[in-house]
């Protein structure tokens, strides 16, 4: 998915490897040892670091506390933003914005919070020059990404039901701060920001009728074109708006003897809390590696997601109330996913090769029939006849691309 975008005025971002920036594991300890040096006035030393690998614009590195002169855990993470902002008329609207910031403010966010409604690791220290990051090592503990492909059904249903229970306990936490984040973010220079959602779904709704049609013969009723037209006003100022972590990954939700806990926040913002229920209920969408989850599990999770932002808006646990809502987001979400996968599964040779890549045309078209199937699902039960005909049609249509064959369960659900 695109990650925020923001204003022509920001600050570009471009992973420049002219710019020279060094970006051994070494050089990451060395200025994270500098940092908490100059904030503890006295010499703070790190040893055996580990590298945690990260992404192609950070590194993650896990350190030991060797010395030690103020109340310093054992061991902390510290994650390097790599490159550096730049300007470039070459660069696109996604490589224009610096995820730094954001990541700074949420994690300022909660460190600021008590740290019962945490669920996030506690922020050392930051260094907005250096684009630096200390956090709290959260441990080696298992992932719900490692849950989900492993043997234990069981273990694997707890730790979804925890993971959407703490995400609903995050949310409910947040539901009154976005004004703190508006203001981290601004004390980082970031004037303007935006939902990443918010463009792709305006794309997508201005794109999808004419994609259906040219590239599955699909025509998508006006109704259809307006029920989802109409589900952008989640996008606005809704009364129901908390932080979310952007993207839902298992990979990035540790499970920890505390409970779950939720890792990278590049492209974190606040947005209408059904977005992130929804999200989970597809399950994951932009997560690279989809899998089907067992029938009733959506609706478990949503309970239990719910069950944590109810304290805050009573009236979400009311079917009447949430339903529609759940349906709205679903659509924007499916339109979104479709927009990005339905090139690949009839593709004209314009897809980017690094999109293709570990996702063949087949698997596309099962992941993206699986959206179309739960967003069928939904609309039948909140009775949207014309939603649910187009998906019907959308799934059919995929059929002869791979759609018919039933996306694989996650490992862990696989015998069931």
């Amino acid at each position: 998915m695109t990650p925020l975008t923001a204003d022509d005025s920001d600050a570009p971002f471009v992973l420049d490897p002219a710019t020279g920036s060094d970006r051994s594991v070494e050089h990451t300890v060395a200025l994270a040892e500098e940092l908490l040096t100059r904030r503890a006035g006295a010499r703070v030393r790190l040893a055996d670091a580990e590298d945690l690998g990260g992404s192609s614009r950070s590194r993650v590195v896990r350190v030991r506390v060797a010395r030690n002169p103020f109340s310093l855990p054992r061991s902390l993470v510290v994650k390097h933003y790599l490159g550096e902002a730049t300007a470039s008329a070459r660069t696109s609207a996604t490589e224009r914005v610096d995820p730094f910031p954001y990541e700074a403010a949420s994690c300022q966010l909660f460190t600021a919070m008590p740290a019962d409604d945490r669920a996030t690791p506690t922020l050392y220290a930051n260094d907005p020059q250096r684009r630096l990051l200390v956090l709290e090592d959260l441990g080696r503990g298992a992932t719900l990404a490692d849950k989900l492909h492993g043997d234990d059904a069981k273990s694997a249903e707890r730790a979804l039901l925890g993971a959407t229970r703490a995400l609903g306990r995050l949310q409910a936490a947040t539901a009154a701060r976005e004004g703190d984040f508006g203001a981290l973010l601004r004390r980082s220079g970031v004037r303007h920001w935006r939902d990443p959602l918010a463009d792709d779904a305006r794309s997508a709704l201005a794109e999808i009728p004419d994609l259906l049609a040219d590239r599955l013969r699909v025509e998508a009723a006006p109704a259809a074109v307006e029920h989802a037209r109409a589900a952008a006003s989640l996008l606005g100022g809704t009364r129901y708006r908390a932080f979310s972590p952007s993207e839902v990954s298992p990979e990035n939700c540790l499970l920890t003897g505390a409970g779950a806990r939720f890792l990278d926040f590049e492209w974190g913002c606040f947005r209408d809390v059904a977005f992130t229920a929804s999200s989970v209920r597809l399950p994951f969408p932009g997560w690279a590696a989809p899998f089907a989850l067992p029938s009733g599990m959506a609706e478990a999770m949503t309970a239990s997601w719910q069950s944590e932002v109810a304290g805050v808006w009573p009236e979400l646990a009311d079917p009447a109330v949430a339903g529609p809502r759940h349906l709205a987001a679903t659509t924007l979400w499916v339109w979104v996913c479709t927009r990005s996968l339905l090139p690949v599964v009839v593709g004209d040779g314009s897809v980017p090769e690094q999109v293709v890549v570990g996702r063949p045309p087949e698997r596309a078209a099962a992941v993206l029939s699986g959206y179309w199937q739960r967003l069928a699902t939904d609309a039948a039960r909140q009775r949207e006849q014309a939603v649910l005909d187009l998906a019907e049609a959308v799934v059919g249509a995929l059929a002869p691309y791979g759609g018919s064959c039933p996306l694989p369960s996650f490992a862990a659900f696989a015998r069931r």
